[in-house]
């Protein structure tokens, strides 16, 4: 795969808990949202193995943002994918948010 353009990468944990909680049908509707919406030549996604947050799953991670968002579902999903090029993280699933000296929970 050629990733040239490629400006965001969402890990989809597919981990053991994360599947039990749904984290498939996540990784399906999150994947057919980004086809929908044209923007498979600017995220990319991988499935992932456990990500160690499986208290919280299905986990999502956002990268180069640093966002990693947690409970995440198939309509939580869409509204991911949609709020990519705003520069807002989904705040409502948000779980760490990378600050300059490193990741911060946002669990409050």
């Amino acid at each position: 795969m050629d990733l040239h353009g490629v400006c965001h990468h969402l890990l989809l944990c597919n981990g053991k808990s994360c599947i039990s909680n749904g984290a498939e049908t996540v990784t399906k509707a999150i994947r057919k949202d980004i086809r929908d919406q044209n923007l498979t030549d600017t995220i990319h996604t991988t499935k992932t193995l456990c990500n160690g947050q499986c208290k919280y799953g299905p986990i999502v991670v956002l990268y180069p943002q640093g966002y990693w968002y947690r409970s995440m579902t198939p309509t939580l999903g869409k509204a991911l994918v949609g709020s990519i090029g705003t520069h807002h993280p989904l705040k409502q699933s948000l779980l760490y948010s990378y600050a300059r000296k490193g990741f911060r929970s946002e669990l409050f």
